[in-house]
């Protein structure tokens, strides 16, 4: 016996304003570019990367109406994105 599938439909409304939010935060992150932030630079260009991400993640690859194994998969694959970045900058800052 087959699952139905269910559809769900984004308004193309939804997917303007996402296209402006991206857009937005690409202009964003080029203007702290050209800021010296000192050490904290890294850390705002980070944060709009991943801001960034999940909206891509969740609108334009429909993961937030996925079914839960996939939210799953993604989750475990930040976490090793996550300890990667964690190990990488614990070498980096204590050398």
């Amino acid at each position: 016996m087959e699952k139905e599938h269910k559809h769900n439909l984004i308004p193309y409304g939804t997917y303007f304003l996402v296209w402006l939010s991206l857009i937005s935060l690409t202009v964003l992150t080029v203007s702290v570019a050209g800021v010296d932030f000192g050490r904290i630079a890294l850390f705002l260009a980070l944060t709009i990367a991943a801001i960034k991400s999940t909206l891509v993640i969740n609108y334009f690859m429909h993961i937030k109406f996925d079914q839960p194994i996939f939210k799953f998969f993604l989750a475990v694959a930040l976490a090793t994105l996550a300890t990667i970045f964690i190990l990488t900058s614990t070498d980096v800052f204590f050398r």
